[in-house]
């Protein structure tokens, strides 16, 4: 498992869907594709004829699901941080008590070089957040007070903060390193970057396993 944006999707099953289904699963396609689209070029990278193309849709389809190319930014946003949350509790559940520093060796490997349209929501949409309207910040301020809890609320674990500042602190670490590595040219640079953050992040727990590549 190598990217969490991708933890919640099952092949669908070959049946006649009902046309509510159907349009359920339209607009999923749409949230889709905003999301890579929001994440790789930012609000002002495109616009609503490029996100109903990266779904497969007309711009007119588009509009019979999202009002504004902003209703569908909220949206998405709100969508990312939910895969955030379901990685975070994914980890939980399959590791017990070593989540935490699973979790914190994943994000610096496959969130730091996976391609930016797969990236994690809290690397690229935040500056785009603030420069949106009041109902998007309050909608992301609630999403990443629920990842935040999430994480107070796993298991005990090596490293793992316990309280809600902490944990915001934790996550704005790996967001920095996971940055500040992309932006940087030397891919040796950028595994020092990541090994530090991991070091920062787990202490002793850290051990031999530096970040690396992703694998």
């Amino acid at each position: 498992m190598n990217n969490y944006n991708r933890l919640h999707h099952t092949p669908e099953e070959f049946h006649v869907v009902s046309r509510s289904e159907q349009k359920v699963r339209t607009r999923q396609r749409i949230l889709e594709a905003a999301g890579r689209g929001f994440r790789k070029g930012g609000f002002g990278g495109v616009g609503v004829d490029g996100l109903a193309k990266e779904a497969g849709l007309t711009s007119g389809a588009f509009y019979v699901h999202f009002d504004s190319k902003a209703h569908a930014f909220r949206e998405s946003v709100a969508q990312g941080m939910a895969e955030l949350k379901g990685g975070v509790q994914y980890y939980q559940a399959e590791h017990g008590r070593a989540w935490w520093p699973e979790f914190v060796r994943f994000y610096l490997r496959a969130k730091r070089t996976c391609d930016l349209s797969e990236s994690c929501t809290l690397q690229t949409m935040p500056p785009e957040v603030a420069r949106a309207d009041e109902a998007s910040r309050a909608s992301f301020e609630v999403a990443l007070r629920d990842v935040a809890q999430a994480i107070i609320d796993g298991p005990a674990s090596p490293g793992a903060p316990r309280e809600l500042g902490a944990a915001c602190a934790a996550l704005s670490s790996l967001v920095g390193a996971v940055t500040l590595a992309r932006a940087v040219g030397s891919e040796a640079f950028a595994d020092q970057i990541a090994a530090g953050a991991e070091q920062a992040l787990l202490g002793a727990a850290a051990g031999h396993k530096g970040p690396g590549k992703a694998r």
